[in-house]
């Protein structure tokens, strides 16, 4: 079978290493692809969000499976327009990836069918916005934008003056563009986050080992958020909380979304904070975080291609539980100088060759390009180091040690990845 991974990053590089090591599989692209994925896989010239063009390629070269990595085609609806085609494509469909393409239709859902998450207010208007900070209590507030923002469009505000500031980027100064167009202001919530992400056919739910993405560009979880510096799996959950999450807020997900006639398939991933009173939904997320894909595809010992065709052919339950190896995995992302701001690209990017690779250790390309014969920087995230040990110890200093062998002018990575694990 012939399978064709969307996207251009580091999920999608972990996506491609995987799926290629499948016996089902004869053959990997990836649309668009970058340097790394060229590595494991054939990279095809046509922009993930480019959803005719992808179709056209899929049904002229016999693929069988298409894997959409990020949120942006989902949202557009590639699953809709590949089955009009009658080419299997794993992911949610237009109507059911609304639950990460707007926040606050993922906030009613959450209110509608009592599912736990903080408090929110929404407003298209930054008159009103304001005038709602003006009569609450000066205390820490979140501001989001609604729509896709690459991850980028969340503030947490320690005062009222900072989620003025954090509504006037989105609604008068439009950074986000369209996905700022509405913000929804959060309550605060305090406590340990977590990364759960669940693969259902709208029927059966399989939980996948639960991680933990560190979001905060600076060490110490300073700084602003980023789409991820790194990320550590498993994460020892103590108690019940596990069941709690399941009980609480996957299950329930899944069957508000039946309910609501948005019947989801794919990987659910739900950002959680863990407070004192139990889980709390912080983000919805219509496919696999990055950076988690990467430690947690590399710890899973199972073919993942069986359970990705299962889920399109709603016959999830007929498969067995994936299996994991028990031993802790780290990654920490290498990001361009000046990222989550303004940074260059075309950086050319050294010592790649010097990191000895294999099934424990690997340098997943999350933006790179290849420039003549050179490897340039083509992101802000530009490289995933993701490394397996006897403990989580191990794992960071098999990560680190890789780190330093790399090299690309204004390269930075937080030094704390998995310390707390």
């Amino acid at each position: 079978m012939k399978v064709l991974v969307v996207g251009g990053g580091g999920r999608e590089h972990a996506l491609c290493w995987k799926i290629g090591q499948s016996p089902l599989v004869a053959k990997v692209y990836c649309a668009p692809g970058n340097a790394g994925t060229a590595l494991v896989a054939e990279n095809v010239d046509i922009a993930a969000e480019d959803i005719k063009g992808l179709v056209a390629f899929a049904k002229s070269n016999g693929v069988g499976l298409v894997v959409v990595g990020p949120e942006a085609p989902l949202c557009m609806g590639i699953v809709d327009e590949m089955k009009k085609v009658g080419i299997r494509c794993f992911g949610p469909n237009k109507a059911a990836a609304e639950i990460e393409g707007s926040k606050l239709y993922a906030r009613e859902l959450c209110r509608r069918h009592r599912i736990p998450s903080p408090q929110f207010w929404s407003f298209e208007d930054a008159h009103g916005a304001r005038a709602f900070l003006d009569m609450r209590e000066d205390g820490p507030i979140v501001v989001k934008a609604s729509g896709l923002a690459a991850g980028k469009g969340v503030t947490v505000c320690k005062k009222n003056e900072e989620a003025r500031a954090a509504v006037a980027e989105c609604l008068e100064r439009r950074r986000f563009g369209d996905a700022g167009s509405t913000v929804v202001l959060e309550e605060f919530l305090e406590g340990q986050e977590l990364s759960v992400m669940t693969l259902t056919d709208g029927k059966t739910i399989v939980p996948f080992e639960p991680a933990r993405d560190h979001k905060a560009v600076f060490d110490g979880d300073k700084g602003p958020n980023t789409g991820g510096m790194g990320a550590v799996t498993p994460v020892h959950v103590q108690g019940r909380a596990m069941t709690q999450i399941e009980n609480q807020v996957v299950f329930p997900t899944v069957h508000a979304m039946n309910r609501e006639n948005r019947p989801y398939q794919g990987f659910l991933y739900s950002g959680l904070m863990l407070t004192p009173q139990g889980p709390r939904v912080l983000e919805y997320n219509c496919r696999l975080g990055d950076p988690e894909t990467e430690p947690l595809l590399m710890r899973l010992a199972s073919d993942l291609v069986p359970l990705l065709i299962a889920t399109c052919d709603e016959k999830l339950e007929e498969q067995q539980a994936p299996k994991w190896d028990p031993r802790p995995c780290v990654t920490v992302v290498a990001c361009s100088g000046g990222y989550p701001g303004d940074y260059k690209k075309g950086v050319p990017i050294f010592g790649l060759d010097r990191v000895k690779s294999g099934p424990d250790l690997q340098v997943f390309h999350a933006g790179t390009a290849k420039k003549g014969g050179d490897v340039v920087t083509a992101g802000g995230r530009v490289l995933a180091v993701t490394a397996m040990g006897k403990d989580v110890e191990d794992a960071r200093k098999r990560c680190y040690e890789a780190l330093a062998l790399i090299e690309f002018d204004g390269m930075h990575y937080r030094k704390d990845i998995g310390a707390r694990a």
